[in-house]
């Protein structure tokens, strides 16, 4: 008798947190993975990696549209009527630069909509599917730069502060319900979207790193992750800051 694979669907699957969050599930089991991206490219490459890893894995791609909510609305029933969904994790977006969000209004509208509305449009589709069967995790990538806004990035952490409340407002719809709602926040993390910032990258955490405390998390069914954890501790100090000592701040 065969044994049901977890079903796993990974929005922005090409992103490097979430192809390291792939491997990590396809090589602890054999899974069902849906992978959702934009470049059939990029998805063809990590879906060959992960067929490479786990031969008994079915990995199969979608091109996805982040901006059309009724063509997410259709991709996402789509996919939830080939079967109940175990897991959804939404990690698509990108660091905008706070100068250019600063002096060109479509560039900080792009940065808006590709963090926070483009994320939420896609949690609510699949919930939906998730709450009718009282089944699933869904976890969603937001930022430590949600949790206090600040000269250095306030347009992006603007994006990811709207990411936390709703992810807070969906756990406490989903309350009563068996459906659990994983907000993640990843603090400075070494992918090719940091990799220009030079020093600093060196600093960061590295993402295989990074991805296993998100996996850890989410088996865990934890509300929010920090990942590494230790931003939990820094982002509470940051957060309780004085305003007067928080102004005098270059950060």
């Amino acid at each position: 008798m065969s044994i049901k694979k977890k079903r796993i669907v990974i929005v922005g699957a090409t992103s490097s947190i979430a192809e390291h969050c792939a491997r990590a599930w396809v090589t602890n089991a054999d899974v069902d993975l849906t992978l959702i991206g934009r470049d059939q490219e990029k998805l063809d490459g990590v879906a060959a990696d992960l067929r490479v890893r786990s031969p008994r894995s079915d990995v199969r791609t979608v091109i996805g549209d982040f901006v059309n909510p009724t063509r997410i609305e259709e991709q996402v029933d789509a996919i939830q009527a080939e079967g109940t969904v175990d897991l959804v994790l939404i990690a698509h977006g990108n660091l905008p630069d706070q100068a250019a969000c600063q002096t060109t209004l479509s560039v900080c509208e792009q940065a808006l909509h590709v963090n926070a509305v483009s994320p939420v449009m896609y949690a609510e589709a699949f919930v939906r599917g998730m709450e009718q069967v009282d089944h699933g995790t869904l976890a969603v990538i937001g930022s430590v730069a949600g949790d206090r806004g600040r000269k250095s990035n306030y347009v992006y952490g603007a994006a990811k502060g709207l990411v936390e409340r709703y992810a807070q407002g969906l756990q406490h719809r989903l309350a009563k319900t068996r459906v659990k709602v994983v907000l993640i926040k990843p603090g400075p993390t070494q992918t090719p979207m940091t990799v220009a910032m030079g020093a600093a990258y060196a600093r960061m955490a590295r993402v295989e790193d990074v991805a296993g405390t998100i996996v850890a998390g989410i088996a865990a069914g934890k509300p929010v992750v920090y990942a590494p954890g230790k931003w939990a501790v820094i982002m509470l100090v940051i957060r309780n800051l004085p305003r007067f000592v928080f102004n005098k701040m270059d950060i």
